[in-house]
């Protein structure tokens, strides 16, 4: 303990810098592990589309790239809006339903061109 007060008194910039560096680096951390264990979990993987999910959640659910999902959906996505899908319909006035078939038939697209039928 006498070492960290002779520290923080003869470098305390130093060693403020050490533990915010420490603090970012443990949120980063847990937050890997985090998602690491979520998306291990099967029940997570090729969910049924439904309303609370973002385009991002689907993708990542799916295993496809966001970016062909974005893609395939043309002006109905904006990348970079976290929306759910219920709020993209209330945005664009496209159905709940008809929205949900369109990611759903994007997905299946995605999955012929590469191969990867579940």
């Amino acid at each position: 303990m006498r070492r960290l007060a002779r520290a923080w008194h003869s470098h305390p910039r130093l060693l403020s810098a050490f533990v915010v560096a420490l603090a970012v680096t443990l949120v980063f951390a847990s937050r890997m592990v985090f998602f690491t264990i979520y998306w291990a979990d099967p029940s997570h993987r090729d969910q049924s589309v439904q309303s609370w999910m973002t385009p991002g959640y689907i993708a990542r659910s799916w295993d496809i790239p966001r970016e062909a999902l974005f893609d395939s959906l043309g002006e109905v996505l904006h990348p970079g809006q976290r929306q759910t899908l219920e709020q993209v319909s209330q945005r664009t006035g496209i159905p709940l339903p008809t929205l949900t078939r369109m990611i759903e038939d994007a997905i299946a697209a995605q999955r012929r061109n590469t191969g990867a039928e579940r």
